[in-house]
């Protein structure tokens, strides 16, 4: 029998016989802990199981089961042990369909009469660790496909009869576990017994395929690490991340509501919440005209032949609403902004020396959103994009990359964003435009992030079909990414809509579009600000900076002088003059987030002074309303000046 050589990299090699098992290989070139946490090797670009036999030369990379990667493979292989432990239980009364590992976790969709609820959790996990502890290989096999239809056919499991029958390959992998088959590419663990640490975390109901025409399934989501300290630091950031909700938040500062009556994802700002989305377009408004951007305003409705030449209908369809008819002509609500600022640019000529032109818009778009996927100010079916776009030359497009970045990071900061993570998205399969344009643009937003030294991936493929794009997903105050900026260059749009200058030879040329926005929409930004100060802004971006209360009604005349004198020096201030004891009133202050008390007894009105304390609880000396003013002047500054 012929040897092939193993090693490992940076590491040993060693020739083993043709056909050794990984887990053999291991045993020989690895040793001490780093062999006992290896749950998996990764040869290449592909992630192997243990027992994966080698046929020729190979070099191994271990898969500790704390990496990225080992967690993954963990967290898949703890959706096949719920999933078997919950078919012991239930038997023949569940199907399953898919149990797929995701960020943070996992989860499996089970069809099954009565639903899941969290109160079965305990005797799933007892299952579950029941099994653990006997160690149940986790074993890979394959079959072709005509005999896993039957295989599955007959065990009545219709999910993944329907998910077979839509595969082109010819062979299938299987995972076995115990008397539980799945359809699964893997890899997985070993045995079970690698499954110590899990946890069930919630249910939901999830349709089949994400068609809401099809079976209403359970979801259940958990999660599993390495140890017991990872996973109470996790559930620790749940238990914050449950009171940063901004839904429970925005109704208890009175930011936001949505109503059934107007409708799920139509969002009802309310004073303060408008207050704040006020405080931020006007920085917005600020930032972009110092940048050299223009304002545009544009409708919310157009002529459906106007999405017919976007693309928008072909493409985009099912995020459209139904046409309206006016007059006898179909009309629909727009989910872009783009073809209106192409409107304004064909109403006149151009030249080369226009360039570049940078137009910015705060327009509100309407996209159809399923019921079941929305959340809050996170999903919703009316919102205003931070929209820009910008017309250049060939030869400018890396500098308008460039500075669209510097603005980017400069607004980010001064929310409070200074952690991201980056990605250039490549060319996918389907693209329009010539490959000549796709390799400009792709170098322009290559060389503009390298230029900047700023760190990035490659996701490849992930491009629009009508360019490529930078992805900036920000990291707020739990280490949660949220995508919010994005930098797409288009060709597509400029060609259909025939776009054109005069260039300084005479000829017409066809400008490039960049498509931009840097919050994303101001209703997700604004829910993930909410969430990520906890709902305690701060004091520049505060929608009531200060709320004036006095101690007895003697000394309301005084707090009403004061709050008349704040409010005419523009310190948002609010009063508090109910007849109610003092510290009830703090507490109500605290628990709206205010970041200043202004408190007023008789010494203060006899003074003409207040006295100031902070939401944390710190008092400051009592002072003069004028050196208030100047005291909340100077916060806002340095707040504004370090970014």
């Amino acid at each position: 029998m012929a040897n092939i050589t193993v090693s490992i990299a940076n590491g040993a090699s060693k020739s083993f016989p043709t056909g050794v098992r990984i887990i053999d290989a291991l045993a020989e070139l690895v040793s001490g802990k780093k062999r006992k946490a290896t749950l998996a090797v990764k040869a290449g670009e592909h992630l192997l199981d243990l027992a994966a036999e080698l046929h020729a030369d190979t070099t191994l990379e271990p898969v500790g089961v704390e990496s990225e990667a080992g967690l993954e493979i963990l967290r898949h292989s703890t959706a096949h042990l719920m999933a078997l432990a919950v078919k012991e239980l239930y038997g023949d009364e569940v199907k399953v369909a898919i149990g797929p590992a995701i960020e943070d976790g996992f989860y499996y969709d089970f069809d099954r009469p009565t639903p899941f609820t969290p109160e079965d959790f305990d005797r799933i996990e007892a299952k579950m660790a029941e099994i653990a502890s006997a160690a149940l290989p986790i074993t890979r096999s394959e079959m072709s496909k005509p005999e896993a239809l039957a295989f599955f056919a007959k065990q009545g499991e219709q999910y993944k009869v329907e998910l077979l029958e839509e595969m082109e390959a010819d062979t299938v992998s299987l995972y076995t576990q115990g008397n539980f088959v799945d359809l699964c590419r893997g890899p997985h663990v070993p045995d079970a017994s690698w499954i110590k640490v899990f946890k069930l975390l919630r249910v939901a109901g999830s349709y089949w395929r994400g068609d809401e025409h099809r079976q209403m399934l359970t979801r259940i989501y958990g999660t599993a690490f390495a140890n017991k300290k990872d996973l109470q630091a996790y559930l620790n950031r749940l238990e914050e991340a449950r009171k940063r909700d901004h839904r429970k938040l925005g109704k208890q500062l009175g930011l936001f509501t949505i109503q059934d009556q107007i409708g799920p994802g139509l969002i009802l700002w309310q004073p303060r919440g408008a207050l704040l989305r006020h405080l931020i377009e006007d920085y917005w408004k600020d930032e972009h005209y110092r940048n050299d951007y223009q304002l545009l305003y544009t409708p919310h409705i157009a002529r459906q032949d106007l999405w017919n030449t976007s693309g928008h209908a072909d493409f985009y369809s099912e995020n459209m609403y139904a046409p309206m008819e006016i007059d006898e002509v179909l009309y629909q609500l727009k989910p872009m902004n783009c073809p209106f600022h192409i409107g304004v640019y064909k109403a006149d000529p151009h030249s080369y020396r226009d360039f570049p032109i940078r137009w910015c818009e705060l327009g509100t778009v309407y996209r159809y959103e399923r019921t079941g996927a929305l959340h809050g100010l996170l999903r919703v079916r009316g919102f205003t994009q931070d929209d820009a776009h910008i017309f250049c030359r060939p030869d400018q497009l890396q500098d308008e990359i460039y500075n669209i970045i510097s603005l980017n990071q400069h607004i980010l900061k001064t929310f409070g964003f200074d952690q991201y993570d980056i990605y250039l998205s490549t060319r996918p399969e389907k693209y329009v435009g010539s490959d000549a344009n796709w390799e400009l643009a792709t170098q322009a937003l290559k060389q503009a992030l390298d230029r900047m030294q700023l760190d990035y991936s490659i996701d490849p493929g992930e491009g629009v079909f009508y360019g490529p794009k930078i992805d900036i997903k920000i990291k707020d105050q739990l280490n949660r990414s949220w995508q919010c900026s994005t930098i797409q260059v288009d060709f597509n749009l400029p060609e259909r809509f025939a776009m054109s200058y005069t260039g300084d030879d005479g000829a017409e040329h066809q400008p490039i579009m960049i498509h931009r926005a840097l919050m994303g929409s101001l209703e997700r930004f604004i829910g993930v600000l909410i969430e990520h100060y906890a709902g305690a802004f701060p004091l520049w971006l505060a929608p009531e900076q200060a709320r004036i209360m006095n101690i007895t009604d003697d000394q309301a005349e005084w707090c009403n002088e004061v709050y008349t004198q704040l409010r005419s020096q523009g310190v948002r201030i609010e009063k508090d003059l109910r007849n109610e004891k003092l510290n009830y009133k703090i507490r109500e202050a605290q628990m709206m987030k205010v970041p200043y008390m202004l408190i007023i007894g008789e010494r203060e009105r006899e003074d003409g002074t207040v006295t100031v304390r902070k939401r944390n609880g710190e008092n400051l000396p009592a002072m003069s309303p004028d050196a208030f003013v100047q005291l909340v002047r100077r916060e806002c500054d340095e707040q504004l000046r370090t970014v």
